[in-house]
């Protein structure tokens, strides 16, 4: 059921006994939204947890700083920037399958599976919905929580770079920087400060890139033998599915996943016209115009054949630049 985001606070203000899940591998805005609606339920007199499948990586750290850890039987259970059962990771989408209560979401692509919805394609990152959810809350967003709407925002939006940024996205970054954030740091953190590891799976990404259709297309691989021979966490692998985007001439960058379980997680990063999203409903994913994702469950090959395919039978349609 859709509903309001009155509705979605009203639902909020009545529950108790909440956990708060953010999807697999997880970025800023997942983790941002999960620790700021957190310490705000906490704040409220509520028991609230974040939960998710994958480790966190250091980076997300200081997310969670000052929350207190709490042990109950969950009686309400939120799910926060997941536009489908299966992105909370294979273990937790069967665990979670018909008990999830709300779902606050951003992508235009979602497909429902909470017993309440509420999304806001309009919104650059769900941090921008967790931020008018806690100021109609009234519970106050105190510097910490502030620092994660913040995250969620900057690492959505590209540090204000992508074209889903908007000026209530500016709005509410400048509402939330007077709180003492240090928007600097954050930004240098998520921008600018690279591990070793990081480096190296660059560089090994850089190797195995491929062009397609006249260039129009980059592909790039990233192997478990890559991941586990550079030491990488799920934070060193955060957006390098921008890198084959980034080359002057392309419109469509793909970036081919392994999973731990076999197939490939598919990450789609696009220029105006060609609408990533479409491109991956076509395998059950989804996500926005220009950043969307699918999985493909098949040797990489075959993989490979298949998502080259719908972006080549895009592009054909849409014809030359």
């Amino acid at each position: 059921m859709n509903i309001s985001l009155d509705r979605a606070v009203g639902i909020l203000r009545a529950a108790d006994d909440i956990e708060i899940l953010s999807h697999h591998y997880p970025d800023g805005d997942t983790l941002g939204s999960a620790a700021a609606l957190c310490r705000a339920l906490q704040k409220m007199g509520k028991k609230a947890v974040c939960r998710c499948s994958d480790v966190i990586s250091q980076k997300y750290g200081f997310l969670f700083e000052g929350l207190e850890p709490q042990r109950f039987r969950p009686g309400f259970v939120v799910s926060v920037d997941v536009a489908d059962i299966k992105l909370l990771g294979a273990q937790f989408a069967a665990k979670y399958a018909g008990k999830i209560d709300l779902c606050i979401d951003h992508h235009g692509s979602h497909q429902p599976f909470a017993a309440a919805t509420y999304v806001d394609s309009g919104a650059a990152a769900t941090c921008e919905i967790i931020y008018e959810i806690i100021s109609r809350l009234g519970a106050g967003l105190d510097a910490v929580s502030a620092r994660a709407v913040y995250t969620g925002i900057t690492t959505d939006t590209g540090c204000f770079r992508y074209s889903n940024t908007t000026a209530r996205t500016h709005e509410i970054a400048s509402r939330v920087m007077k709180l003492d954030v240090d928007f600097a740091e954050i930004n240098r953190r998520m921008f600018d400060t690279k591990s070793r590891a990081r480096l190296e799976m660059e560089r090994s990404v850089l190797d195995s890139i491929e062009f397609h259709f006249g260039d129009r297309c980059a592909v790039v691989v990233i192997s478990r033998a890559m991941i586990e021979k550079s030491g990488a966490d799920e934070g060193d692998l955060e957006g390098l599915s921008s890198i084959p985007r980034q080359v002057e001439g392309v419109d469509v960058g793909v970036t081919m996943r392994e999973k731990k379980t076999g197939g490939y997680k598919i990450s789609l990063r696009t220029l105006p016209p060609v609408d990533a999203a479409a491109i991956c409903m076509e395998f059950a994913g989804g996500g926005h115009t220009a950043a969307a994702g699918c999985t493909i469950d098949e040797p990489m090959e075959q993989a490979k054949a298949k998502i080259l395919g719908a972006v080549g039978e895009y592009l054909k349609n849409l014809g030359e630049r």
